[in-house]
């Protein structure tokens, strides 16, 4: 009886999973705006009441004030990435003919040492200058696609301004659709939440960004590599995309490391430097800021990143932590959904300790309980 009441159950679950994966797909054009404009919006809110409070703004001057303060800081920052892409991609000839130096040097070393013969490794005619040429075109395309999270410069400002001046009037329609009778408490405590995990999501990354930016450019410098400060605040910046944000920064400074030196070894010391960076960044720095603030284990991050990458692209990797940490919150909310909750929570020091250490931790509060 068991059996034929939860097969029901079962397969009605996984049609829903399969219904809203799909419809997130193809409503993907419309809900990434409104995911973007509700985080920049969570995280220029404290400007709005510092408006609103301290300055008596009006509600619409406010959000106005915020939302453009917001563009033009953005704009800045990224018309100086745009210039320096640019500079960039003005040597790009002068960067292909090295690598083609380096490519053939060590080709024809190859050949003297083992007497292998170089259309081993090629086939056909082939310009390295021009594959290098594509190929870092395609670097400098991807960049621009990950940097375009804000290319819809008309409907995400628009969603953040009524989110913002329409704040009280949608919490309103939450407590009418969630509360039963006049208590709003346990709903307003969990919007409470919500807003709160958000925040301090957005000003620990922004920390994070903050010190690896300067960590990285630091190293730079002392390894001599050109523009450090831009290499090592750029590879900062695509923290914003997790793990692999990290790999694209250290390659580009690694690149330009391989064509401006003598030696390979400085390549090899950027990649080495970019990665003690990221093991002091992902272990100490993240940890320390955002505390337990933001509870998701390492193993639900990496497949949330992953599926959210599989359905929105580089978008869903920038908003899948957000978007998990806030499914936590809510699940935790909900008795029939806690299981869902623990689970993507950070387990707790005694379900990670071996069962040796356990028993050692048993008979040592014995014996002090004894004592």
């Amino acid at each position: 009886m068991n059996k034929q009441t939860n097969s029901p159950t079962y397969a009605n679950n996984l049609l829903f999973i399969v219904l809203l994966v799909f419809v997130l797909y193809v409503l993907q054009s419309l809900l990434i705006p409104i995911l973007f404009a509700i985080i920049l919006s969570i995280s220029i809110f404290p400007l709005v009441k510092f408006l609103e409070r301290k300055l008596r703004f009006k509600r619409v001057f406010s959000a106005l004030t915020a939302i453009l303060v917001m563009i033009v800081v953005i704009g800045l920052l990224f018309t100086f990435i745009g210039i320096q892409i640019s500079e960039i991609v003005s040597k790009s000839d002068m960067y292909a003919v090295r690598l083609e130096q380096i490519y053939n040097k060590h080709i024809s070393q190859i050949e003297n040492d083992f007497g292998i013969n170089r259309k081993d490794f090629t086939s056909g005619n082939f310009d390295f200058g021009k594959t290098l040429k594509e190929n870092f075109s395609n670097i400098i395309s991807f960049l621009g696609a990950s940097g375009g999270i804000l290319s819809d410069i008309i409907l995400i400002p628009l969603y953040m301004f009524f989110f913002l001046f329409y704040r009280k009037f949608f919490q309103i329609f939450v407590y009418k659709v969630f509360c039963k009778g006049d208590d709003n408490t346990k709903v307003k405590l969990l919007i409470q939440k919500l807003y709160k995990v958000q925040q301090n999501y957005l000003v620990g990354l922004f920390t994070v960004m903050g010190i690896v930016g300067l960590l990285n450019s630091l190293g730079l410098l002392i390894l001599g590599i050109e523009n450090p400060f831009f290499y090592g605040f750029l590879a900062a910046l695509l923290l914003l995309i997790p793990y692999v944000g990290i790999i694209i920064g250290s390659l580009i400074p690694a690149t330009i490391a391989l064509v401006t030196k003598d030696s390979a070894m400085y390549s090899v010391a950027v990649i080495g430097l970019f990665a003690f960076i990221q093991f002091i960044e992902g272990n100490f720095i993240t940890p320390k800021i955002t505390g337990s603030k933001v509870s998701i284990n390492a193993l639900v991050a990496i497949i949330s990143i992953i599926a959210f990458s599989m359905l929105w692209g580089t978008s869903g990797m920038i908003l899948a932590l957000p978007i998990v940490a806030s499914l936590k919150i809510l699940f935790d909310a909900i008795p029939s959904l806690e299981p869902y909750g623990f689970v993507l929570g950070e387990p707790s020091e005694d379900q990670i300790k071996s069962i040796a250490r356990l028993r050692l931790k048993k008979w040592q509060e014995i014996r002090k309980n004894k004592a």
